[in-house]
């Protein structure tokens, strides 16, 4: 059954993952967009936080972690998203609805394998502006990452991993201008192809301090890379009804990207299948995300650097009298210091997350829900905030593979 809802899923996240406008944030203009992943659900709802080494759950941030399976495991996620956007003068609100993820992990002995698709920015805005006629502003597109990777268990209690990651999308931003008296409108449209490789690789650790307790911690590392954007840009003339009346003007070019580095280290304290307490550091290099029709004087780029702070909290896994008792309770607290800095302002994520595990019957499968509350940006020098609130699904189905039957 798992295996027809692979490959039913992979088919349809294979076309949502291009069509989907992710992002309703006026700052996924800048770069390649709004990075909008943040791990699987059941890590989102703690801030983040992915360092147990778990054999029913896959961290997707951290390769190391797929020698730890002991079931293949199907990951599924999505969110449903609402953002209130509050300038100086003004505030309007907008509502999406996204999947964030397919992953799927293969136990294979000391060895563990996974790969899926992640949609990992979007670019989302709509401006319109009516003074002295219409100006109009608007963004859609993304990044999209497909990754292999492999983990191997050094020790029972050690595990390596690396993956590989084929980075994929297209942006398009559109500016249109109709003047008062004029019939026919300028349309500026630019379309950037993005293609590219990176390599992520990670290491886990795991060791007792007392009969009970554990230590855990998680270190990763993605390469800097190259991110080629085939770029398009075209001047129109169009009249009210967006018909296109001329092409004015048809420009191609190619520029070099650079996706930044970025350094992650995690480590907590728990009792297995109990609780578990811990914080995780990741740290980005600046990268060069400029392209040709976002280089402008007010945006610059800085190192980025998120700070979580979470955990879970199990009353009793075996409990078989009560469902609550076997319910997961998560929740973190996050600062991301996004790298992005617009009129010298950095733009900072501010959150409080929380989540519920909620194991499904007769198997080690599971369904996770997660809420989040946060703010991005600021109002002042003429900046937008963005207070929103997210509530995220994701399923984690686990199974036997590659199991001969003994009775046909």
């Amino acid at each position: 059954m798992i295996k027809k809802i692979i490959v039913s899923t992979c088919l349809l996240l294979s076309l949502v993952s291009f069509a989907q406008e992710g992002t309703s944030s006026p700052y996924s203009f800048y770069g390649i967009g709004d990075v909008r992943f943040k791990g699987a659900a059941e890590n989102r709802s703690m801030a983040g936080l992915a360092v147990e080494q778990d054999s029913i759950h896959l961290n997707l941030e951290n390769p190391a972690s797929f020698a730890n399976l002991k079931l293949t495991t199907f990951s599924l996620g999505g969110t449903y998203n609402t953002n209130k956007l509050k300038s100086d003068s003004k505030s309007e609100s907008a509502k999406r609805t996204t999947l964030d993820y397919l992953a799927v992990g293969l136990p294979m002995g000391k060895f563990g394998i996974g790969f899926g698709l992640i949609p990992y920015s979007s670019v989302g805005y709509k401006v319109e502006s009516l003074e002295g006629g219409s100006k109009r502003f608007s963004g859609s597109g993304g990044l999209n990452k497909a990754f292999l990777g492999v983990g191997y268990k050094i020790a029972p209690n050690f595990s390596i991993g690396a993956d590989v990651q084929y980075n994929f999308g297209k942006i398009e931003n559109t500016r249109l201008e109709f003047v008062t008296g004029v019939p026919l409108g300028t349309q500026e449209l630019n379309t950037a192809t993005l293609s590219g490789v990176n390599f992520n690789v990670g290491t886990m650790y795991k060791t007792k301090i007392s009969k009970k307790l554990n230590f855990y911690s998680s270190l990763n590392y993605t390469l800097e890379s190259t991110l080629t954007s085939n770029n398009t840009r075209n001047i129109l003339t169009v009249s009210y009804d967006m018909r296109v009346d001329d092409v004015l003007d048809q420009e191609k070019f190619a520029k070099d990207l650079k996706l930044p580095s970025k350094l992650s280290f995690g480590a907590g304290i728990g009792e297995s299948q109990k609780w578990l307490i811990g914080a995780q550091i990741v740290a980005g290099s600046k990268g060069d995300l400029v392209n040709t029709y976002n280089d402008m004087n007010i945006v610059s780029y800085e190192k980025s650097m998120k700070y979580s702070l979470g955990g879970y909290y199990i009353p009793n896994y075996n409990s078989f009298s009560s469902y609550a008792k076997r319910i997961v309770y998560r929740g973190g607290l996050k600062f991301d210091k996004t790298g992005l800095m617009v009129n010298s302002e950095s733009i900072n994520d501010i959150g409080l997350t929380l989540g519920l595990g909620l194991p499904i019957s007769g198997s080690f499968s599971n369904v996770n829900i997660g809420f989040e509350l946060g703010k991005k940006g600021t109002t002042s020098s003429n900046l937008v905030q963005e207070n929103y609130a997210n509530i995220s699904v994701g399923f984690s189905l686990n199974d036997k593979w590659f199991v001969k039957r003994k009775f046909e």
